[in-house]
């Protein structure tokens, strides 16, 4: 599946492009009936709330998870990666971030190549990460929210944030947050479960806490050319994967069939 001009052009001045439609719910209901097992592994990848034993997020699925190993090589997501960020992708992350109903935490506002580059060493912002809504996603229950157009200011000032939630983060500060904001306003990525998502490395972002009674589930896997990968190897394979050999697409109906 490739990217039509329009939707490229949108990718390049927004930093990020919206896919409606991109996975049937058929599709969806197969990822979904994976997640309560892999939720419950006491597996060092499934990280949970500050508050509260539920899962904030759940990484490396596609080593624990034969379905999401299909997911992360399907042409939907690998082809149009590669028509923005070249033939040759690895697959450096792999995740399904949740915001559980009335308990899932905010997600400091951000930028992924923050992180990339300070705790990895990946020298460029290049990665992009492509998502797929496993809920339905409105304004209720913890929306990504993003500043379009924000990646073009280059890499904001950012900070080490080890206490607002379990998960430590690159995080950028308010004053620059409503600055890029003055610039290009704001954009929450809603749609039902299917939706597909791509943005940039650099684009900022972040979410609210879910103060509603419907949990919202995003999966997430970040792709990144092996001649930008990480030169540094502090962090545990989950959350930056070292085998840097290129992904390869699957047929288009691989989510109904087995890898052989």
């Amino acid at each position: 599946m490739l990217l039509n001009t329009t939707q490229l052009q949108t990718f390049d001045q927004n930093g990020l492009v919206v896919l409606p439609g991109l996975f049937s719910r058929e599709d969806v209901a197969a990822l979904k009936s994976e997640l309560p097992r892999l939720f419950n592994e006491q597996h060092p990848a499934n990280i949970a709330e500050k508050s509260g034993g539920a899962v904030r997020t759940a990484m490396a699925l596609h080593q624990r998870s034969d379905t999401f190993a299909r997911l992360v090589r399907h042409p939907r997501l690998v082809e149009p990666a590669q028509q923005i960020a070249g033939p040759n992708l690895y697959i450096q992350q792999v995740k399904v971030n949740v915001k559980a109903a009335f308990i899932g935490e905010a997600w400091q506002w951000h930028y992924d190549f923050a992180t990339h580059h300070a705790d990895d060493g990946v020298p460029r912002p290049e990665a992009l990460n492509l998502h797929v809504f496993l809920d339905d996603v409105n304004e209720h229950n913890g929306p990504l929210y993003f500043i379009p157009g924000s990646h073009q200011f280059g890499p904001a000032p950012a900070r080490h944030d080890t206490s607002s939630t379990s998960y430590p983060l690159w995080v950028v500060n308010t004053a620059d947050v409503g600055r890029l904001m003055e610039a290009g306003g704001i954009f929450s990525a809603t749609g039902p479960a299917g939706t597909g998502l791509i943005f940039g490395d650099l684009l900022v972002h972040g979410s609210p806490n879910n103060m509603s009674p419907w949990d919202r589930a995003i999966f997430s896997v970040i792709l990144n050319p092996p001649d930008n990968a990480q030169r540094s190897f502090s962090r545990p394979d989950y959350k930056h994967h070292q085998d840097f050999s290129p992904v390869v697409a699957l047929n288009d109906d691989c989510l109904r069939t087995v890898i052989t």
